[in-house]
């Protein structure tokens, strides 16, 4: 990363009503100076450092920078990690900061070249699978954020029904091969305690792919139930073989969450912001374990952000799971063509991250993944 300082005011923004625990116009600038000289440094930032470089600034002496230093100290935002040291952003100044300060957000020149070379021309997208997308998606949140690129695709119980087979295999062992919305092959193998023949299974395919084409499997469960419960359906073979099948076909936590993508898990290694190998070893772990990474990454979008398309910023403590409470966690969420089932795309670093660049660059990305998905299901 350049050492270069990013652009600073050199005077307070217009004055505001000043309100008990929130920073005034000074108060603001002094937080964002704070911000982005620890981005840069990683240590703390003292008084000297800001005074220098608000020399020219009218109202910014050393004394000032110090008293506000010292009342954005006592509002929780800044601590100071030593004696006699300076000051490092706590979780409740980044927020203050995301939330207040950002302004509007706008990607970079170098981001969309790096983005356009990684996908090809905005005319002309390369031809790779979903999957390989998402793959690519999360190798490229990385390289950009120098941090860890997570994509998850949209789950298989949400995926929308194109196409689906079942083949019988040895020991009650059944295919299943459903062809989801964008031409997404799921292959999955299931164990019943029953036996199908060739015929029973082709009949039951045969039926679902001519009655719930552009439904999601827990749509189509949910609808066979209720004609079983009509009484001149209670007994019908075909329709409890369709249960069984659909239900054994999303019965555990990966089926309901969807795939995820990884990439970058090596680049926190060499963060000083994870110096103890505890907490480190323990971060690891939960990157490792995807169906509770998955989890985390769904919670953090919602049902109100997915409705939106907002971006989520999730900083340090917010976390609910401890070895992520000192991380930032930035997702967006995304759709595969006219699709309601939501996939997340996400940057996981250190809560020293460069929020409005990586921002707008989860964001940016998350739109190209969808309009790639998108041209992939019209053929252009």
């Amino acid at each position: 990363m350049p050492q270069t300082y990013p652009k600073m005011p050199v005077s307070p923004p217009g004055r505001i009503e000043k309100r008990p625990g929130f920073p005034d116009s000074r108060g603001q600038v002094i937080l964002t100076a704070i911000i982005n000289e620890h981005f840069v440094t990683g240590e703390p930032v003292g008084s000297k450092v800001l005074a220098n470089r608000f020399a020219n600034a009218s109202g910014m002496s050393s004394a000032t920078i110090r008293n506000v230093m010292s009342e954005l100290e006592e509002m929780g935002m800044l601590e100071q990690p030593h004696t006699s040291a300076g000051r490092i952003p706590t979780d409740k100044g980044y927020r203050f900061y995301v939330d207040n300060l950002l302004g509007v957000l706008s990607i970079s020149d170098g981001d969309l070249d790096r983005i356009d070379r990684e996908y090809g021309t905005k005319d002309h997208f390369p031809s790779d699978t979903p999957d390989r997308l998402m793959e690519r998606t999360s190798r490229l949140l990385s390289a950009l954020s120098n941090n860890v690129g997570i994509v998850v695709s949209p789950s298989l119980a949400n995926d929308r029904l194109q196409h689906i087979e079942f083949v019988n295999l040895s020991d009650n062992r059944i295919l299943v091969v459903l062809v989801a919305s964008p031409n997404i092959v799921h292959n999955k193998i299931i164990r019943l305690k029953m036996t199908f023949t060739k015929e029973e299974l082709e009949k039951t395919a045969n039926y679902l792919n001519a009655e719930f084409v552009g439904k999601s499997l827990s749509e189509i469960r949910a609808e066979i139930m209720v004609l079983m419960h009509q009484e001149k359906t209670l007994f019908d073979k075909l329709l409890q073989t369709a249960v069984i099948l659909c239900s054994q076909s999303i019965e555990d936590d990966e089926d309901r969450l969807g795939e995820v993508f990884v990439d970058g898990t090596s680049n926190i290694l060499t963060k000083g912001d994870f110096a103890d190998l505890e907490r480190l070893r323990e971060l690891l772990l939960t990157i490792g374990e995807k169906s509770r990474l998955m989890q985390i990454l769904t919670e953090c979008i919602g049902a109100a952000t997915a409705a939106t398309g907002d971006i989520s910023v999730i900083i340090g403590g917010e976390n609910r799971t401890p070895s992520l409470q000192s991380c930032a966690l930035i997702s967006a969420p995304y759709r595969i063509g006219n699709s309601t089932a939501i996939g997340t795309l996400s940057v996981l670093g250190p809560t020293r991250i460069e929020y409005g660049r990586m921002m707008s660059i989860v964001s940016y990305v998350a739109k190209m993944l969808e309009q790639m998905m998108a041209d992939d299901i019209t053929g252009n």
